[in-house]
């Protein structure tokens, strides 16, 4: 009885993986053949011209590469630094969990909330206006939940003992966080940037008020130039575009390098969390 409840059970486990699988080659076979037709070098490399029908999409991925760098650059120091002070160095008791409640809500706050917020402070209480920076901050408070607590987490899962010996050889608080504790969970970090990365370029309703150009002729000069997105500028040729025709096929095309763009910077963090679990092992 408990080898069939096993294998019923292993069985049901691997049909959910394999339908899931199945879910996501569906999909990325969908896009791929109705946007692989327009891809070229020239859509890679040009501006859109003639109304967004011709020409290509170099600005809205550059436009992306900005947001995405500068949304990280703003959320990892400030989400994994909280998580340190969280893990390492929090009295135990009921604000700190006050404090984890709110991090796991905030989570779960619709990203057009995060868009609005960013039009209200960002863009008109700072005066930074439509811009890459109004984009960036709004995308890394949007993502700054998810890091915190992946590092969390990854902090966590360090064995306690670690610390207690760097401790017992006369290394301070500090010095064990920086030599210890950040190395042993940096793969666990890296998975929360990993996933943050895909959120962040796959976004359109926060840069929709903060960062996003319906149409530029040239790429950005500044943190405080609007900019073209590709999650945006997908939105505008499917609901806003004159040809529907040639305009749908470009946005397919955009879909196939959005993807493209999230599953390579995957790909690279993950090559650096596998050599750093290598490191380790070693």
């Amino acid at each position: 009885m408990n080898k069939t409840a096993q294998n019923l059970g292993f069985g049901f486990l691997y049909l959910t993986m394999f339908v899931t699988i199945g879910f996501l080659a569906l999909i990325i076979f969908f896009i791929l053949a109705r946007g692989s037709q327009v891809l070229s070098w020239q859509f890679l490399t040009a501006a859109p011209r003639s109304g967004m029908t011709a020409g290509g999409v170099a600005p809205a991925i550059i436009g992306t590469l900005y947001l995405t760098a500068g949304a990280i650059i703003f959320a990892l120091p400030l989400g994994l630094c909280c998580a340190i002070y969280l893990c390492e160095y929090s009295p135990k008791g009921f604000i700190v969990n006050i404090i984890r409640i709110s991090i796991h809500n905030l989570a779960g706050v619709p990203s057009v909330v995060f868009g609005l917020f960013g039009l209200a402070i960002f863009v008109n209480y700072f005066k930074f206006g439509v811009s890459i920076l109004s984009g960036s901050l709004t995308l890394g408070i949007l993502v700054l939940p998810m890091i915190i607590s992946a590092s969390q987490e990854a902090l966590t899962a360090l064995p306690q003992s670690l610390r207690e010996a760097s401790l017992a050889l006369g290394a301070t608080k500090w010095q064990t966080i920086k030599k210890i504790v950040l190395p042993g969970a940096l793969p666990g970090i890296l998975t929360g940037v990993i996933l943050s990365v895909g959120r962040i370029a796959g976004e359109t309703a926060p840069i929709l008020f903060t960062a996003a150009s319906f149409y530029l002729k040239g790429y950005p000069k500044s943190v405080f130039s609007e900019v073209m997105v590709l999650p945006y500028h997908i939105y505008a040729l499917m609901t806003e575009g004159t040809h529907p025709e040639k305009q749908t096929a470009i946005a397919y095309g955009c879909s196939v390098i959005l993807l493209i763009l999230i599953l390579l910077v995957s790909f690279i963090a993950i090559l650096i969390r596998q050599k750093q679990r290598g490191y380790q092992n070693g």
